[in-house]
């Protein structure tokens, strides 16, 4: 499926997550699902497929796209849809989504770190985001946080021991982090 344009599923789908645009991840939405139901797959699955596979050209997936641009808007649609992986690991720094929105967050004046940085980690947080999976220079997306930045400090290290207190173990490998998690509801 190709819009008037020509533009894939899966641009459209970046696109607006770089834009924070609903309504265009919406229909594109509900166009793969309508696509999903004339080819007599199950939609569900194959709206979740397709979002699992979207990359940008540097292996960004759609929530790390959506994070790193602040989009929260866009990351609320994409993390209500059953399948979606929370943890994907980017191509380049084994970035998850958390990490690039601790990076966005660290873009703001301190100003607006609160109002306008710290809704993106609490949605990936929410949604059940591993904050303890480490990327390609070992770093935990806390590690990241500016260090004036103490409010999103305490938030990570919260939802970290919440999941160490849990028992959830999460593996490191030689080759860097692993983990991968999908959202459930």
């Amino acid at each position: 499926m190709a819009d008037e344009d020509g533009a894939s599923p899966r641009e459209l789908i970046l696109e607006a997550c770089r834009r924070n645009n609903n309504s265009l991840l919406e229909e594109t939405l509900a166009d793969l699902a309508k696509l999903a139901k004339k080819a007599g797959k199950k939609e569900k699955e194959h709206v979740a497929e397709t979002l699992n596979k979207a990359t940008d050209g540097m292996g960004n997936g759609c929530l790390h796209v959506a994070a790193t641009y602040g989009a929260y808007d866009v990351l609320d649609v994409l993390l209500d849809q059953e399948g979606v992986e929370i943890d994907n690991i980017d191509r380049m720094e084994h970035d998850t989504p958390l990490h690039k929105a601790v990076r966005y967050v660290n873009t703001l004046d301190k100003s607006d770190w609160e109002s306008a940085g710290h809704p993106i980690v609490d949605i990936l947080l929410d949604a059940g985001c591993d904050p303890r999976i480490r990327n390609k220079a070992k770093l935990k997306p806390v590690e990241l946080v500016d260090p004036r930045n103490t409010v999103l400090r305490a938030e990570l290290q919260k939802a970290e021991y919440a999941l160490n207190v849990g028992g959830d173990v999460v593996a490191d490998d030689d080759d860097g982090p692993t983990g991968s998690g999908s959202d459930s509801e």
